[in-house]
C-alpha cells in the first residue's frame, strides 16, 4: 500500500472517530447545562409556589387547581402542595400523579406511570405543607437533543467537505516524494548527478542526502572500473606486442645461441607481465576498499620475515645485501592496528623498489622505531622533481634496466592511507641513496 493510501486512511478513519468522541463530549456537557438549568427552574417554582400560598386549606374543601395559561404544554410539568396531614392544598393538571413522601427533600427520580420523572420536595420551614414541583425527563433529553442537533446537521454536511479537503492536502503534501519519483524514473543509468535538496521538504532531506552519497559511491566506483579499464588497455598492450615481437624471434631463431637469448627476453617479458598484472589487480582491489574490515595488532617479525623472503631471489641476483634494525630492547615497533597481509604486501613493494634501484653490491635496510619505519638503498639519489611524482600510477623514471609497471608506490600508499600511514622520500644524510618513511599520517 502507498504512503498516500496509508496517510488517507488514517485521516478517514481518525477523523469520523474524533468527531464521534467529539459529540459525545458535547452531549455529555449539553446535558449537564440542561439539568443545571431545568433543576434551577423547578426550585424557583417550588419556592414561588411557596411563596403565593396563602394559608392552610380548611378540611373538606377542594384543593385548587393553578390556572394553565398560554399555549404552553403543561403534561410534562406538575406542581402539588400537601398540608401536615397529607391533604392536597394546591394543584395543577398533573399535580395529582406526584407522590407524597413527607420526608423527602431535594431532588428525587421517580417513576410515575411507567415514565421518569425529576421531583424537587421543598420543606417549609414557618407553615405545615410541603411544595413539590416536578418534570418529565423527557423533556430534557428533548432540549439537550435539540441543542446537539443544531450542531450536528452542520457538522454531517461539512464532514465530507473536511474528508476532501484532507485527501487533497494529503496528495500536496506528498507531491516532492511523488517529484522525486518522477525524477529517478526518467533518469538515463549513468545519470549519477545529485539530486538538488534546495526546495526539498526537511522529511525528505536525509533520504536525499543519504541517495546522493550513494550516487557518489556508485559513480567513484565507476570511474575506477573505467580508469582500471583504460589503464589495463594501455598498459598491456605494449608488452603483449613486445612478447609476440619476441615469440616471432624465438620461431625464426637458427642457431642455439640465438634460441637462448630469444628464449631469455621472451621469459623476462613474462616476468615483467605477470608483474604488472598482479600489481595492477592489487592496486584494483585497494581503491575499492575504503576500511579495515578487522584490523588486528601487528607482528611485525612475521612480515619482515614474507616480504625479505619474496624480495631475496632479486636481491641476490643483484648481489644486495638485506638488513633488518630493530628499535632498542624494551621499545615497540611502530605499534600499529592492521591488516597482516596488505601490510606485508606494503613492505614487500618497499623492499623491491629499494632492491631494483639500488647499486649492486649494496645493502638495503629496514630500520624500525617507536613511531616510524623506513626503507633505505645506496645509490644515486633522486631529483625533487622526480621524488614529488612518485606514486604516479604508470609513471616511470626514463632509462631504468630494471623492469616495472609504476604502480608500486600507488599500493604502498594506499595501504598506508588504510591504515592511517603516510608515505614520503627523502634523500639519505650523507646525500646518497633514497629513504621511503611510512609514518603516521
Amino acid at each position: 500500500m502507498s504512503l498516500q493510501r496509508r496517510l488517507l486512511l488514517s485521516l478517514l478513519i481518525c477523523a469520523p472517530v474524533v468527531w464521534a468522541i467529539a459529540l459525545a463530549v458535547s452531549v455529555h456537557r449539553a446535558r449537564h447545562e440542561v439539568n443545571e438549568l431545568f433543576d434551577s427552574e423547578l426550585i424557583r417554582l417550588a419556592r414561588h409556589v411557596q411563596a403565593t400560598v396563602i394559608g392552610a386549606r380548611v378540611p373538606g374543601q377542594t384543593p385548587q387547581r393553578a390556572p394553565a395559561r398560554g399555549d404552553a404544554d403543561l403534561r410534562d410539568l406538575a406542581v402539588a402542595v400537601w398540608n401536615a396531614d397529607g391533604e392536597l392544598l394546591l394543584i395543577d393538571r398533573e399535580g395529582p400523579q406526584l407522590p407524597y413522601r413527607r420526608d423527602a427533600t431535594g431532588f428525587v427520580d421517580v417513576t410515575i406511570r411507567g415514565r421518569p420523572w425529576h421531583v424537587y420536595y421543598l420543606q417549609s420551614a414557618d407553615a405545615p405543607w410541603l411544595v413539590a414541583a416536578g418534570a418529565r425527563s423527557r423533556e430534557r433529553d428533548a432540549a439537550v437533543w435539540g441543542l446537539v442537533s443544531s450542531q450536528l446537521v452542520p457538522w454531517l454536511l461539512v464532514l465530507p467537505v473536511l474528508l476532501a479537503a484532507m485527501a487533497w492536502a494529503v496528495r500536496r503534501a506528498l507531491a516532492p516524494v511523488r517529484a522525486l519519483t518522477g525524477e529517478l524514473q526518467v533518469r538515463h543509468a549513468n545519470d549519477l548527478r545529485g539530486i538538488p535538496d534546495a526546495d526539498t521538504p526537511g522529511e525528505l532531506k536525509p533520504m536525499v542526502a543519504a541517495m546522493n552519497g550513494l550516487f557518489a559511491r556508485i559513480a567513484a566506483t565507476l570511474e575506477r572500473e573505467r580508469r582500471f579499464t583504460a589503464d589495463a588497455a594501455h598498459e598491456l598492450r605494449t608488452p603483449l606486442a613486445v612478447l609476440r615481437a619476441q615469440w616471432d624471434v624465438l620461431k625464426r631463431a637458427t642457431g642455439e645461441a640465438e634460441r637462448q637469448q630469444a628464449a631469455a627476453r621472451l621469459d623476462a617479458g613474462m616476468d615483467r607481465m605477470d608483474r604488472l598484472v598482479t600489481q595492477m589487480l592489487a592496486l584494483s582491489r585497494l581503491e575499492t576498499t575504503d576500511s579495515l574490515p578487522q584490523p588486528r595488532p601487528v607482528a611485525w617479525p612475521a612480515i619482515v620475515e614474507q616480504a625479505m623472503s619474496d624480495v631475496l631471489p632479486l636481491a641476490e641476483r643483484r648481489h644486495i645485501e638485506l638488513d633488518c634494525l630493530w628499535p632498542p630492547h624494551g621499545q615497540p615497533a611502530l605499534p600499529l592496528q592492521g591488516d597482516a597481509d596488505l601490510l606485508t604486501v606494503l613492505l614487500r613493494n618497499l623492499l623491491d623498489n629499494a632492491v631494483r634501484y639500488a647499486d649492486d653490491g649494496s645493502t638495503v635496510t629496514l630500520r624500525f622505531d617507536a613511531s616510524r619505519l623506513a626503507v633505505e638503498n645506496d645509490g644515486t639519489p633522486l631529483p625533487e622533481d622526480i621524488r614529488t611524482r612518485l606514486g604516479e600510477r604508470f609513471h616511470r623514471v626514463a632509462g631504468q634496466r630494471e623492469s616495472g609497471s609504476g604502480l608500486g608506490v600507488s599500493i604502498v600508499q594506499r595501504i598506508a592511507k588504510l591504515h592511517g600511514l603516510g608515505l614520503s622520500y627523502r634523500t639519505r644524510a650523507d646525500g646518497r641513496g633514497v629513504v621511503a618513511e611510512i609514518s603516521a599520517a
